[in-house]
């Protein structure tokens, strides 16, 4: 009983295309919650804002925290129902989902408004929390995911530039405190104060406040400049470099290897992988994305290539990993969708088009047979696909 509980909160908490009014109705709450919280913490900053005003932006701030303290209890209560085999571990399921990043994000929202309620805690913190709620919107625009995957792939590279601007840093200041201690003792009157000098010149912002008024020092001031001008491109090329491999990744290209790596055509000869590899059109579809739907038209027939997708069948759903594939029901027996296929997870796909799977079929024997095999067991009720182990 708990157990349905949980997975119908955490559908509700993750919808997906498929899901229905309520997922939708508590999507459009946490998103208003989110506008609320941050428009409230901003204006309330204004200090010449009329007392009413000032009444409702508080009001609003108390609504957003309820909403997002129920949210976050939620989660937590659901957080087994992200991964059916985590019902036998749930503390680690509980701890997976605080340790994600939305996870934090959920966390320094709620608890730093939890402390100020009870009194812990100044309002500048839980202000600063009612701010980082904008992040929660992450999981609503797909834009946002891409940004943080980029900056976790490319983390190594970019702490590695870090660490040379950081070095860069210190011994500018200190060859500027050496260069003009002397001429000008109380702007540049010690290393950390002549940081603030380093970082504005690296940074090629210039506030003019500090300066250095010797000829060395203005020489080593412009050599200083063109490095930072060449230090501040290394983590642009990085995230650009990034960038371009993180799209090429969820665009990928169907190629030899890639048909080679499907179980099902891993005993063809080389020019059968690459008969097929011409048929097959690659997808990547995000998490909570229905693929296909019961009771449309079968188009084609879908291999995975990576992630996980979930059968809508009865009595129990099944689960479908890389190396595995759906959609060849419907188009043996051409019929309409027999389940709804949802991606669980980020899933690529090849998809197989209705006039090519026949010409497949027509083409190999033995694929067809393989596949007229699975499509039985699948009938016949076997919960447990019977596709080959990937190879």
């Amino acid at each position: 009983m708990a157990g349905d509980v949980r997975a119908s909160l955490h559908e509700v908490l993750n919808p997906g295309e498929h899901s229905g009014w309520l997922a939708r109705l508590v999507e459009a709450l946490l998103v208003s919650a989110i506008a609320a919280s941050v428009v409230a913490a901003v204006w309330d900053t204004v200090n010449d804002i009329s007392p009413e005003l000032r009444l409702w932006l508080g009001r609003l701030s108390i609504a957003s925290f309820v909403v997002f303290t129920a949210e976050y209890l939620a989660r937590v209560f659901a957080a087994t129902a992200a991964d059916p085999a985590a019902e036998e571990k749930p503390a680690l399921a509980l701890l997976a989902y605080l340790r994600s990043p939305l996870g934090v994000v959920d966390a320094l929202v709620v608890l730093p408004q939890l402390g100020h309620a009870l009194g812990w805690l100044g309002p500048s913190l839980p202000r600063l929390g009612a701010v980082i709620a904008l992040l929660k919107i992450a999981r609503y625009a797909p834009a946002l995911p891409l940004v943080l995957t980029v900056f976790r792939n490319e983390r190594r590279s970019l702490l590695s530039a870090l660490t040379v601007m950081l070095v860069l840093l210190l011994l500018a200041a200190s060859v500027m405190y050496t260069l003009e201690h002397d001429a000008q003792p109380q702007l540049f009157s010690s290393i950390p104060e002549s940081c603030w000098w380093a970082i504005v010149t690296i940074a090629t912002v210039g506030y003019g406040d500090m300066f250095p008024i010797t000829p060395l020092g203005r020489l080593a001031a412009g050599g200083i400049m063109l490095l930072g001008i060449a230090m501040f491109a290394v983590p642009a090329g990085i995230l650009a470099t990034g960038f371009a491999a993180e799209i090429r990744r969820r665009d990928f290209v169907v190629t030899w290897n890639t048909v080679a790596r499907v179980p099902l055509f891993s005993s063809l000869d080389a020019s059968g992988i690459a008969a097929i590899a011409r048929l097959l059109k690659p997808q990547i579809v995000p998490a909570h994305y229905a693929i296909v739907r019961r009771g449309e038209p079968a188009t084609a027939m879908f291999f995975i290539m990576s992630g996980e997708v979930e059968v809508d069948v009865q009595p129990h759903p099944v689960r479908l990993r890389a190396g595995q594939f759906f959609g060849e029901i419907a188009l043996l027996k051409d019929t309409q969708r027999t389940a709804t296929v949802t991606a669980h997870t980020e899933t690529q796909l090849l998809a197989l088009e209705a006039g090519d799977f026949r010409k497949l079929m027509e083409q190999f024997p033995e694929i067809r047979q393989r596949v007229v095999q699975v499509a039985e067991g699948r009938l016949g009720g076997d919960a447990k696909p019977k596709d080959p182990p990937r190879s």
